[in-house]
């Protein structure tokens, strides 16, 4: 069983999925949703014991060795991630039966989780994939059930929102599909690894150029780099609160996931920072992110557009480590690839708790909060700590990290604006504690109970991560520098 872990990683919530049929009753249905991705979560830790203790697993589907078969390739940097996808997951899960009574009809549910699973084996099937045509594949299951997840949302908007998505995702979607087209008429070959020793062969064509373009602003739209971030603010407003969640904890992160991959592992370090000047751009338009997106989130009056243009800005961020070309940079990264997905599942499940109490999300209806529901409040305050890089929470560790990866590369004036941009969530944050903590509700309104525990306890395991994890660093910085070090070829 054990050789088989790739493939089940994969196989179990994509066989889950159509199984959620037979069940029907929307309880049933949630609670094998729940084991399958649990089972995932399990499966995800495995393999990460695996690669840490043995180094890369290579698996062979039907026997059939690369390139001529299709093969999973798991090493350090992808197992990090479906630990991430699949852990997220469970803990959201846990809350989505409660979430669900108020936001879709019952008669829709199982449709919900059939669509959540699906997207769940997408994400799983593009991180654990040696083969490139595959990763546009799960690219595709993914996506498409994420426009129909975010159209399930009850607010009328949700369906310009998904409509927007997925006007932008099938752009971006072609764009990969063009890219990897045209490494295949290169190389004759489709596998990654493969491709990552034909391609330095290929004399520096416009062919080359193009493909790595086409895939390079493909994936950027699907990773809502600024300024192809434009789908995502509405798309996480008006999503059901569960998938918002989710998807803000870990579908720009697999988008990120593909961009370190072919630019380190498939087109090679020399040519992407050396014979392209990607250093700069991206360095550009991930400082361009943080300070645009954190300055519009100061004037949204959404708390969910809140939290949606803050996660413009700590792509932003996750960017700006990218563009440093070293191991120090990509291990700020990926440090902040895993911290900010606990981050925003904990804040936008926390605010999930909201509107299933007061069925909104606009600020003013926050008045009063901090004394009706403390605890989600408390959450809400601890997770906006975390964002701004508070001491002893995890947006701490990684800000950190990443200040000291820029100053080793002598980028002094960009350490400063990485503190800078820190500041400027301090403003969005305060905000909210204001409206929430010293502002009276409006006349009239009922008094709001305390969300319930099926919300709570999630919630509380996500914010709980956020501390500890600031705290003991061992599991997430030696991963991430683990995971770097073996990009760049260093022994461990």
């Amino acid at each position: 069983m054990l050789a088989h872990l790739p493939i089940l990683q994969v196989i179990v919530p994509l066989l889950a999925a159509p199984t959620c049929l037979i069940l029907r009753k929307p309880s049933l249905v949630w609670l094998f949703t729940l084991l399958a991705s649990a089972s995932a979560f399990v499966i995800s830790i495995l393999l990460l014991q695996q690669v840490m203790a043995e180094g890369t697993l290579i698996y062979e589907l039907g026997g059939w060795s690369a390139p001529w078969g299709i093969e999973y390739r798991i090493d350090k940097l992808n197992a990090f991630l479906a630990l991430i996808i699949s852990g997220v997951s469970t803990v959201v899960l846990l809350a989505a039966h409660t979430s669900l009574e108020k936001e879709i009809p019952q008669d829709r549910q199982t449709l919900f989780y059939i669509l959540y699973l699906l997207s769940l084996t997408g994400m799983l099937g593009i991180v654990t994939t040696g083969d490139a045509f595959n990763v546009f594949v799960f690219l595709e299951i993914s996506s498409l059930s994420a426009y129909a997840l975010i159209a399930l949302g009850k607010d009328r908007r949700a369906l310009w929102a998904s409509f927007q998505y997925l006007i932008m995702g099938t752009i971006g979607a072609t764009f990969i599909l063009i890219g990897i087209g045209l490494m295949y008429q290169m190389t004759g070959t489709l596998n990654m690894a493969d491709l990552a020793s034909r391609l330095p062969e290929v004399p520096q064509s416009r062919t080359l150029f193009t493909a790595y373009a086409f895939f390079i602003v493909g994936v950027c739209l699907k990773l809502a780099l600024f300024p192809l971030h434009l789908w995502l603010p509405n798309a996480y407003a008006y999503a059901p609160s569960i998938v918002t969640a989710f998807f803000a904890a870990t579908s720009t992160k697999v988008a990120i996931y593909l961009l370190i991959r072919f630019t380190f592992s498939v087109f090679g370090v020399e040519f992407s920072f050396s014979v392209l000047p990607l250093e700069t751009l991206f360095l550009a338009l991930g400082l361009l992110g943080i300070f645009v997106a954190s300055t519009t989130a100061i004037y949204q009056n959404n708390v969910k557009h809140v939290f949606a243009y803050s996660s413009v800005a700590q792509i932003g961020y996750m960017i700006v480590g990218f563009s440093m070309a070293t191991s120090a940079g990509l291990t700020a990264t990926l440090l902040h690839l895993f911290n900010h997905a606990l981050m925003k599942s904990a804040l936008f499940l926390a605010l999930g708790a909201v509107v299933y109490r007061i069925g909104s999300a606009e600020l003013n209806d926050f008045r009063g909060l901090g004394r009706q529901m403390p605890l989600t409040m408390t959450a809400i305050v601890i997770g906006g700590l975390s964002l701004i890089g508070i001491p002893l929470t995890v947006g701490f560790v990684s800000k950190w990290v990443l200040v000291v990866a820029a100053i080793e590369n002598g980028w002094w004036p960009v350490a400063a604006l990485i503190l800078l941009g820190s500041l400027l969530a301090v403003v969005y944050v305060w905000r909210i504690v204001e409206t929430a903590y010293f502002k009276t509700p409006e006349p009239g309104r009922k008094p709001v109970k305390e969300a319930p525990i099926t919300f709570l306890a999630p919630v509380w395991i996500l914010v709980s991560a956020n501390i500890y994890f600031g705290i003991d660093t061992r599991l997430s910085v030696e991963v991430a520098q683990a995971a770097a070090e073996s990009l760049f070829g260093v022994s461990p």
